[in-house]
């Protein structure tokens, strides 16, 4: 990226059902220690916390910003057979949940920049429940070009569809998924996100994403993935992962994240 890129930086959180440990107490405490001047919260597929969310964080020093991991639909709403993006190119134990294969939805972070972004991000929270659930609430392009208005994407995490294409090593779709992207919400509303969580899914795709940044002069914006607020706190995660996906920590095959770096760092 050229010298006068804006770069971003924003903690992305989690708050879905038995996925999200963090406190919001706890988590304004911290971010205010931490010298943050905001937080952006991105529920999995609907808001339902970002009233408690904004009301605390109403009461504390550090910004709330309201968002939504949404489930964009590559083929459609209304489409329920998967989209095919191929295998992947990545040898990576995380690619088991995260990976390239065949999906019915990808993942989309969105935060809303103005009060009538926040009236589209409900929108389309609603809308994918009730047009496009298909086990999760999926939104497409038709919905996000009626309803993107005042609303800032990314690229997104590893299941982005952005993502999902280089990881199969075809970089020009990827690259036509970005500049689709990029139109619908603006050039200015459209980031490539990057993580770091120590995981080889993220960092084998990010030359390549960078190189799509640079090609659409995208901005660049900065997350770290947050499902608990201290690094102690992963083991407290794992517990609440068994209780949502009822197993048992004995479980080699217990659903659990590979890595224990989704704390407000």
């Amino acid at each position: 990226m050229s010298n006068d890129s804006f770069v971003h930086l924003h903690v992305h959180t989690e708050y879905s059902m038995l996925d999200g440990a963090a406190r919001l107490k706890d988590l304004f405490e911290q971010a205010a220690i931490l010298g943050m001047p905001a937080i952006a919260m991105s529920d999995h597929g609907n808001l339902f916390g970002a009233f408690d969310f904004w009301k605390k964080g109403s009461q504390s020093s550090v910004k709330p910003i309201i968002g939504l991991e949404g489930y964009y639909a590559p083929q459609g709403r209304r489409v329920r057979a998967p989209f095919d993006f191929g295998s992947s190119a990545i040898n990576d134990s995380s690619l088991d949940s995260a990976g390239s294969g065949r999906f019915n939805y990808t993942h989309m972070t969105m935060w809303a920049e103005n009060n009538e972004g926040l009236h589209n991000l409900f929108r389309l929270s609603s809308l994918s429940s009730i047009e496009g659930y298909y086990h999760k609430p999926r939104f497409d392009a038709e919905l996000l070009s009626q309803f993107g208005k005042g609303i800032i994407g990314t690229t997104g995490c590893p299941s982005g569809e952005v993502n999902r294409w280089l990881q199969t090593g075809n970089y020009d779709r990827a690259l036509e998924t970005a500049a689709t992207m990029q139109e619908i919400l603006g050039k200015e509303n459209y980031f490539a996100e990057l993580m770091d969580h120590g995981l080889e899914i993220e960092t084998s795709t990010r030359a390549d994403l960078l190189r799509i940044a640079k090609h659409l002069n995208m901005p660049l914006v900065a997350t770290n993935d947050l499902h608990y607020v201290f690094p102690d706190d992963y083991r407290m995660h794992e517990v609440l992962l068994c209780i949502g996906t009822r197993t048992t920590m004995d479980d080699p095959k217990r659903f659990k994240f590979d890595a224990q770096d989704f704390y407000l760092k």
